[in-house]
């Protein structure tokens, strides 16, 4: 057969094979995206380690002037007389969650612990609007956290993700937290939750938060020196997995109308995105990033070495005259936070008025206050 010019099968196979492999080549490089570098200087992550500083060193002031009036009220009023700072109601999450349904049923501020609403009202305004900014600008914990991968990683060469068989299960943890939380809060009626602050547990429980750290126990410093050390490997650990508060923020940023957008016609798949996404979002696989695992943090934007391929914008808009530049997202997450703070003060919805002789008298026996749930079954047992 071969005499009659007929190529043996192997032989046809073989060159359809060549021509297919050659053919798809010249396509690929006829369709090969075009480079174009990006024109622009991004200072989006210098304005956010900005932002983070000044509310980092916040909440290092508040965090002294506390522990100031702390010991004031232990002296029994001998030492430096140092007012309480109410912005220390900031790092209550769960009683903001609590004036918040208060304040939803009666249409009244609250008296006692007034700041804990407005603080909780702007975080979750600034994570409705900003894709979960509170945890990305703002969270003096998440600034901690991502601090420290980034250390591991100039340390270590690299940081660490869990396989998704893991990372999926680990990451229901802070929404089955939330749930607990939330459902305590939903189920406490207006009255109860007034009665809960005006208690002397609730009128001390920050006292009792600060001491948990003062007077901390080996268990759980280990907890927590664990708890820093995977924060090293791994990035946002406790954000991640852990955080109710930051799950909270997530599912509000669900409804954001801002997008972190990808441009596929600019894009050249070098995949710089993703392994900058502190959330290990595939940035470079997705046109719209709507996870509620999206801090808003611009490190995949900034990163970005192509023109235009990603950028922050409103749904339903695209392209570079419809982006929401860094400046502008920080000035909006401002003026949210300090429009609240200075509109609380002003209206005097911001200190919680009490005699001196109360903090001089709870505060020394903070650690001695019961829950008034605990105390209401001690009181039926006696």
């Amino acid at each position: 057969m071969s005499a009659l010019g007929t190529e043996p099968p192997n032989i046809q196979e073989k060159s359809a094979s060549q021509t297919k492999i050659v053919g798809a080549w010249s396509q690929a490089s006829r369709t090969r995206k075009k480079f174009v570098r990006r024109d622009d200087r991004d200072a989006s992550q210098q304005i956010r380690l900005s932002v983070q500083a000044v509310f980092f060193t916040l909440n290092l002031w508040i965090g002294l002037q506390f522990y100031l009036f702390v010991r004031w009220a232990e002296s029994g009023g001998r030492s430096l007389p140092v007012s309480r700072p109410a912005g220390v109601e900031g790092w209550l999450p769960i009683e903001g969650m609590m004036q918040f349904k208060y304040v939803v049923a009666t249409g009244e501020i609250p008296r006692l612990h007034p700041a804990a609403f407005f603080l909780f009202t702007a975080f979750a305004l600034s994570s409705l609007l900003f894709r979960k900014a509170f945890c990305g600008w703002l969270c003096p914990v998440g600034t901690v956290s991502e601090y420290l991968w980034k250390l591991g990683c100039q340390v270590v060469g690299r940081n660490f993700n869990f396989p998704k068989w893991l990372d999926y299960p680990l990451r229901s943890l802070k929404y089955l937290l939330l749930g607990f939380f939330a459902y305590a809060v939903a189920t406490m009626s207006a009255s109860a939750i007034a009665d809960f602050v005006a208690s002397p547990y609730g009128l001390v429980v920050d006292v009792r938060m600060l001491n948990f750290f003062r007077f901390i126990g080996t268990t759980t410093a280990v907890v927590v020196a664990g708890f820093a050390l995977a924060s090293l490997f791994v990035r946002n650990f406790w954000c991640r997995y852990l955080c109710p508060y930051g799950a909270l923020m997530g599912l509000i940023s669900l409804f954001s109308p801002l997008r972190i957008t990808r441009s596929e016609s600019a894009c050249i798949d070098c995949a710089k995105c993703t392994k900058a996404c502190p959330s290990n979002l595939p940035v470079d696989k997705l046109i719209q990033i709507r996870s509620a695992e999206c801090m808003g943090c611009l490190e995949c934007v900034a990163v970005c070495p192509t023109q235009n391929a990603l950028s922050l914008n409103t749904i339903g808009s695209t392209g570079p005259r419809h982006r929401v530049p860094a400046w502008q997202l920080a000035a909006s997450i401002g003026v949210i936070f300090f429009g609240f703070v200075g509109y609380a003060k002003l209206t005097d919805h911001w200190q919680t008025h009490l005699p001196q002789q109360v903090f001089l008298k709870l505060v020394p026996a903070a650690g001695e206050q019961h829950h008034p749930m605990i105390e209401e079954k001690i009181g039926e047992e006696r």
